[in-house]
């Protein structure tokens, strides 16, 4: 598996740029423990424009809007979430007849990360982007990508939108994100088959007690099989951080790695006996496939999960916080992604990029975005759109997120990048996969993590992070 994690030193040489162009100056960005710090500003001569950086190719344009200022989106998203983007995105279109912003899929996250990164090396770039949580910072300190508040106004600005996001967009006095597709981890369950089988529903859950719900539901059959209580992926980084919350540990505390063993020992031990002991849990290939059709009661997901299972399962689908342990109801890691504008050539593509910034930014559009998507309603007066509220009147599914806001939270710095994300998630795939001893489990996690944390230290540690 590559390495998709860039230091700043790494993707300044990507990119032909000496060390000098990231002379660093004060930022702000949340850390796990809430708290913030001095950073850094790669801008080089601080211009929001790069004369070699032209625009990536575009594919065809329609002929209803031929002869307008074409800005590119590159979507870390495929399948219904893209469409509904893409829908949006054509709504903005027909909006006005100055702008046509194009979106492309380029597949996940990761995939944007490489994409973006090749694009950057060549020169060739879409003018906005999409990273999930921190991981913009890379490209911040490689000066790719430029403010965005030279384009608020009284309409458009941070204040509109929840500010338990803001803090992860801003750079010193600057912001270089704008959250748009965010969420928070959901635990989604079978309510029908809980009901049916006397199980609590529309409650907290704790990790041991969905455990001991396991033969009981296994009187339940699918294609002739007991079904599974719960299906774990092969790439759960994301969630691992509530589970460790759970459980009253930390995956780091600064640059000190998994500063308490025990309650990673006790999480990891749990996973492994949960599959590998009691058979009542399992690694799935495709984990909500597998709850769509039965073969399992329970599964958990983004909030951008919400609309896609609500339509797909033919059962009542349950919708709760994430379970919780020795902390009950756990933190749990603010989730997905907001939009940064590309340092480019063209003032012009820049403008026309906030046009459409501000137009996904009213409460209507969020508030459309919110209910076609799952993702959280993130300009906070898109609640009071009423056909908002109507959906959260008919399906309280769609309010748990919002409600479990209040116990959201930035994850530890480690995973503020591509490599401790990719560390974690396999830790957890060997355990659950391949009944992974524990203990080298934990060792082999520990000296990756620790490996990012070092190949990052500098913009770390100009980050406050200490």
């Amino acid at each position: 598996m590559p390495d998709l994690t860039l230091s700043r030193r790494r993707l300044l040489t990507v990119l032909g740029m000496g060390a000098g162009a990231a002379a660093l100056a004060a930022c702000t960005v949340p850390t796990s423990s809430g708290s913030s710090g001095g950073g850094g500003d790669a801008g080089g001569s601080g211009s929001n424009l790069r004369a070699d950086m032209k625009q990536a190719a575009l594919g065809e344009i329609p002929s209803q809007y031929q002869g307008r200022t074409n800005i590119l989106f590159w979507a870390p998203w495929t399948g219904a979430l893209f469409d509904v983007l893409a829908e949006a995105f054509t709504m903005f279109n027909d909006s006005q007849s100055d702008i046509y912003a194009a979106v492309e899929s380029v597949g996940g996250y990761a995939d944007l990360n490489t994409q973006f990164t090749a694009a950057l090396q060549a020169k060739a770039v879409p003018d906005m982007v999409c990273f999930p949580e921190l991981q913009w910072l890379q490209f911040y300190f490689a000066g790719a990508l430029t403010p965005l508040d030279p384009h608020f106004t009284d309409e458009w600005n941070l204040d509109i939108y929840l500010q338990n996001y803001i803090g992860e967009g801003k750079a010193g006095e600057e912001t270089y994100v704008v959250p748009f597709a965010r969420s928070t981890p959901l635990f989604y369950y079978n309510k029908t088959a809980f009901s049916e089988l006397g199980l609590p529903v529309d409650t907290q859950y704790t990790w041991s007690q969905l455990r001991e719900f396991g033969p009981e539901i296994a009187s339940l059959t699918s294609s002739g099989q007991p079904v599974k209580t719960f299906a774990y992926g092969a790439d759960d980084a994301w969630f691992a951080s509530s589970w460790l919350w759970a459980f009253d540990g930390q995956w780091a505390d600064g640059f000190t790695v998994m500063p308490e063993e025990a309650p990673v020992q006790d999480l990891m031990t749990f996973a492994k006996e949960w599959v590998h002991v009691d058979g009542h849990a399992y690694q799935a290939q495709a984990a909500h496939t597998d709850f769509q059709t039965g073969l399992v009661t329970a599964v958990h997901g983004s909030t951008a999960s919400m609309r896609g299972l609500t339509d797909a399962v033919d059962f009542e689908l349950g919708a709760a916080f994430m379970p919780g342990e020795v902390n009950q109801p756990p933190r749990v890691p603010t989730g997905g992604s907001g939009f940064s504008l590309v340092k480019t050539d063209s003032q012009e593509r820049q403008d026309a990029t906030a046009e459409l910034l501000k137009f996904l930014g009213t409460p209507e559009m969020s508030g459309w975005y919110h209910m076609n998507s799952g993702y959280v309603p993130i300009v906070t007066a898109a609640r009071d759109e009423p056909e908002v509220q109507e959906l959260h009147a008919s399906n309280p599914n769609f309010t748990v997120a919002i409600d479990q806001l209040e116990n959201a939270q930035t994850v530890a710095p480690a995973l503020w990048f591509q490599a401790g994300v990719q560390a974690l998630g396999q830790a957890f795939a060997t355990l659950t996969g391949d009944d992974a001893d524990v203990q080298a489990t934990i060792d082999t996690l520990r000296g990756e993590l620790e490996g990012v944390l070092e190949d990052n230290r500098d913009d770390l540690e100009a980050l406050g992070i200490a």
